[in-house]
């Protein structure tokens, strides 16, 4: 990884791509922030095509499936190759497309295709999970205290785990 940012950032692009694209090849480096870090060399260095292709393979090799996290990926790398609208249909038609953590991503499609009340929409739905993304969007849109109140909204306090009081020493601990 060290060694691709060190090529990357003395212009050897196509270089740290290889480098980066041997580490998520190697068995067991196809992990989300190895791929992750690929996209990202592909994206930056104009090489989107590169990216959908690789991210193509991979699908092919888990027999077609997609993890979200690599999905995601591929929205952005469809966005590079100006297939914005192509992009934000897929995200919302996938079947975890309704969720949280997949609205952060539609709005951001959203947003860059100029549909910023849109994207408001969709993070408006997963309260308040996205309000920092929510709040950006507020300010682009000139709506600052619309954008301040959400980001003063106190948020719900998680569940307390509940403990027995008593430890054991035996497996499984």
């Amino acid at each position: 990884m060290h060694l691709s940012e060190l090529l990357a950032r003395h212009g050897r692009s196509d270089e740290a791509i290889e480098v980066m694209r041997a580490l998520a090849e190697s068995p067991g480096g196809a992990g989300d922030w190895i791929v992750n870090a690929l996209c990202t060399l592909y994206a930056d260095h104009g090489r989107a095509h590169d990216g959908l292709a690789y991210l193509d393979a991979l699908k092919t090799r888990h027999d077609g499936e997609e993890e979200w996290d690599f999905f995601r990926m591929r929205l952005r790398l469809m966005a590079e190759c100006g297939q914005l609208d192509e992009a934000i249909k897929q995200a919302r038609a996938h079947p975890e497309g309704d969720t949280w953590y997949a609205a952060w991503s539609i709005s951001d499609l959203l947003a860059k295709a100029g549909h910023t009340e849109e994207a408001v929409a969709v993070l408006e739905q997963h309260l308040p999970s996205n309000s920092s993304l929510l709040a950006r969007h507020l300010i682009d849109l000139g709506r600052i205290k619309d954008a301040v109140r959400i980001l003063q909204e106190p948020r719900p306090k998680g569940a307390e785990p509940v403990w027995t009081g008593t430890f054991s020493t035996e497996p499984p601990f």
